[in-house]
């Protein structure tokens, strides 16, 4: 499928839809009465209330005449109401009903705005407890999945990457490598804005406990930048929404050197939110390594096999804090920032079997290797938000300054029997980042239920790394400056970016189109060489969303998306950089971006407490990025990165939320999909295809009113790439949460990885080459936290999108 068919179907889709919205003009024109719209919200934060009933009566006979529920947004539409007097009665779960005695309808094709009607929220009281219903783990939303962070007692101690094993569409492997739908190349947002960090580091840095949800976003719509062939994680921080002063902290302690703590503190006055976070982390994770490599020249035969202990350790402090405005009832001004730190350590020791056939001599020696990189970072941001008299009708405004730094450097020594340096060697990377932001998006609602968005996006930044070696000189038990593998190289990133969107209804059908138009400038020196690579390059990115709404809350949902990933870091630097002292990397700057195009389908259904969702996916991705391997000298392999060709993924996802009993919930996930890649690599074509597949199941039991247990399994199946193959694992986690003194205090006792099955595993073979790795660590991981909860702290992320609160249900 080429991309010309692939843009001409997207085009068509688009026109289609426009058609659609013009025949709904004319339907609008030709209906058998007028027509009825509103929005309904929670009357304390503003807040949509997704599935509200809205049933229109008579106003005579108190027979009723139409209904309907309401949309993700909030809204409603009734249809074919005939002139008359009616009352229309709003009404949902948790909150009190409210009534239009007097609803006029004065001619067939009228159309009438009801405007937001408010609902106050009510909650039961018994003995001082809230009576109100458990929240789900994850809840499912026309275009994305929510993970209810804070039902996830597994991860309570842990990180994101933690939260992120059990989530649908995502893997995480041993390292803590986390991938969406099979791919590393995701867009990683903060609050909705791009990360300081890479993807990896920031998750591994943010504390789960600081965590209000995390969103899933696999097909995105214009409004998102398409960096990311993948999709989107955006994570989304606590912040207090309610009157007054109030807080959270926490504290957690682990086996094997591992503690830390985080604390948020929030003041909300009529006219202003004050906030004020930290957060720091310690953590190590012993472990075991072993790794076989063979490399063959002429009628040579080298092996190098070998085995140790390694030790990941990990330091993280975080500062944030900022402020919202309310500056009228249409206007908004928030101020915020992010200052942090960062240490990641990892050493290893191990014993080397040096050998060549034909020959039978072995050489005996030890490696002792480390690596250091650490730096800090800081984000500014401004915020500003004009509703013009509607809410769905408004400007927003975002400007974003970062700045990050990067140090790096590793360290390699071998030492013979004899306990002599036979080869040392230090490499140092150093790379500040600095980057600036802006965003301005306008909606505009049109007709009843429809609205067109508009955005321009700015994104400039520039990023200077600089690499130096030096080698262990054995005759002056020096170490050497290498210049030859010295070098400097700037990058220079300007991305200008324009969408348009247009979304509404038509009857049960909801639909979204709109296409995104992308400049970039990249210019890439290597400073001192004369030498430099320049892009100048327009893309296009068209999006397209169809839903529609069956009777008895059964909904389907179609889309199409199309992302990019461009090349960054190393993958674009043109010079060999030693990793250690058999593994040689060097990048290519003449890399094509990845370009994906992914179509889903997907079904939901509600049953009572009770949630089903099903979801097909078909993804292409064109030019093809990988990692590969060649010999590049006896016993030493050279990474570099290639575009091998296209890759397909066609598979499917359901997730079952299941309450067995009041005292018992089960949420089964699982992902099932066919990879296939195949192109050209050295000159020779090839094809590799896998059937991959995973599961989770997590248990909660209810063990009393303030008592949790939760148990959960993950299995990932083998995997293949272009030159390698993952082998799979699974693992089993606990967690035992007891709430004390009426929740001010909560304490979670946690064991990941029970019975120390967790273990990577890896082949990669080439024509002339073979390496196997294996690595694991120490477990079970055992950690225990205490959380203290004062002023009543409650989380948005207890809060539905509708603005319901979710506590632990009371066990009669």
């Amino acid at each position: 499928m080429n991309r010309g068919f692939q843009s001409f179907g997207v085009l068509m889709m688009i026109v289609v839809l426009a058609m659609m919205v013009g025949g709904s003009l004319a339907d609008a024109q030709n209906l058998p009465g007028g027509m009825l719209v509103g929005r309904v919200v929670d009357a304390q934060l503003g807040s949509p209330l997704e599935y509200a009933n809205v049933v229109l009566y008579d106003s005579e006979s108190n027979e009723q005449i139409t209904g309907a529920t309401t949309n993700n947004d909030g809204l409603f539409r009734l249809m074919g109401v005939r002139p008359g007097i009616y009352r229309l009665e709003v009404s949902f779960m948790g909150y009190y009903p409210t009534t239009v005695d007097t609803v006029r309808v004065t001619s067939p094709d009228e159309g009438i705005r009801m405007g937001t009607i408010e609902l106050e929220r009510a909650v039961l009281m018994m003995e001082g407890v809230d009576v109100t219903s458990d929240k789900p783990a994850v809840e499912f939303k026309i275009d994305k999945k929510v993970i209810n962070v804070s039902k996830h007692y597994t991860a309570t101690s842990g990180t994101a990457v933690d939260v992120l094993e059990n989530v649908p569409s995502v893997t995480v492997d041993v390292e803590g490598n986390v991938t969406l739908r099979g791919s590393t190349n995701f867009t990683l947002l903060i609050d909705g804005r791009p990360t300081v960090l890479e993807p990896d580091d920031a998750l591994q840095q943010i504390p789960a406990n600081a965590i209000e949800n995390i969103e899933i976003i696999t097909n995105p719509s214009v409004k998102y930048d398409p960096s990311g062939i993948a999709g989107i994680i955006n994570i989304v921080m606590k912040k207090q929404r309610s009157q007054g002063t109030n807080g959270i902290a926490n504290v957690n302690v682990g086996l094997d050197d591992k503690y830390g703590a985080d604390f948020l503190l929030n003041h909300r006055m009529e006219k202003f939110n004050v906030y004020v976070g930290a957060n720091y982390n310690d953590a190590a994770y012993p472990g075991s390594i072993t790794l076989e490599n063979r490399t063959t020249s002429g009628d040579t035969t080298s092996y190098i096999n070998s085995s140790g202990d390694m030790r990941w350790h990990r330091r993280f402090y975080g500062l944030r804090g900022g402020i919202d405005m309310y500056l009228s009832p249409g206007d908004i001004l928030s101020l915020s920032g992010r200052y942090g730190g960062r240490d990641m350590e990892n050493t290893a020791e191990r014993d080397y079997d040096e050998w060549t056939v034909p020959g039978d001599t072995h050489s005996l020696y030890t490696s002792e290797t480390g690596m250091d990189r650490g730096g800090n970072y800081y984000s500014l941001n401004t915020d500003y938000t004009h509703t013009f008299g509607v809410k769905e009708h408004n400007l927003k405004g975002h400007v974003m300054l970062s700045k990050r730094s990067g140090d790096e450097e590793s360290t390699t020594e071998l030492v013979d029997e004899d306990g002599i340096i036979t080869y040392g060697a230090i490499t140092r990377e150093k790379g500040p980042s600095n980057r600036l932001r802006a965003n301005l998006d306008y909606a505009l609602p049109l007709l009843t239920t429809n609205v067109f968005e508009a955005g321009y996006q700015a994104s400039i930044s520039r990023t200077t790394d600089s690499t130096e070696m030096f080698e262990y000189d054995t005759l002056t038990g020096e170490y050497e400056f290498r210049p030859q593998f010295s070098h400097a190289i700037e990058y220079d990133d300007r991305i200008h970016s324009l969408y348009g969107l247009y979304k509404g209804e038509w009857g049960d059908v909801g639909y979204q189109g709109g296409i995104r138009g992308e400049y970039t400038y990249r210019l890439i020196e290597l400073l001192g060489e004369d030498e430099s690579f320049t892009i100048d390059r327009w893309d296009y990115f068209p999006t397209a969303h169809l839903s529609y709404q069956l009777p008895a809350e059964h909904e389907i949902m179609a889309s199409y998306t199309r992302r990019i990933h461009r090349p960054r870091g190393w993958e674009l630097e043109p010079f060999e950089t030693w990793m250690d002292a058999y593994n040689v990397r060097v990048g290519n700057p003449t890399l094509a971006p990845e370009y994906i195009n992914s179509y889903e389908l997907g079904y939901q259904k509600h049953f009572g407490r009770n949630f089903l969702s099903l979801e097909g996916y078909y993804r292409e991705t064109e030019n093809k990025i990988e990692r590969v391997r060649s010999v590049y000298d006896e016993n030493v392999i050279l990474h570099s990165v290639e575009n091998v060709g296209t890759d397909y993924s066609f598979g499917a996802e359901a997730m079952l939320d299941w309450s067995l009993l009041k005292w018992l919930n089960v949420s089964l996930t699982g992902d099932i999909y066919d990879y296939r890649i195949e192109g050209t690599l050295y000159d020779e074509d090839f094809s590799r295809s896998s059937f991959n597949w995973n599961t989770r199941v997590n248990t909660t039991f209810k063990i009393t009113v303030s008592t949790r247990l939760q148990l959960n399994t993950i299995y990932y199946s083998p995997s293949v790439s272009s030159q390698g193959r993952r082998e799979g694992f699974f693992a089993t986690n606990a967690a035992l949460r007891q709430d004390l003194w009426n929740k001010k205090l909560s304490a979670t006792l946690q064991l990941r990885n029970i019975f120390s099955t967790a273990r990577h595993e890896f082949t990669s073979e080439g024509s002339n080459f073979y390496s196997y790795t294996e690595f694991s660590r120490k477990s079970p991981v055992v950690m225990f936290t205490l959380t203290f909860n004062f002023n009543r702290y409650r989380p948005e992320r207890e809060r539905g999108e509708n603005g319901e609160e979710f506590e632990e249900e009371v066990i009669f």
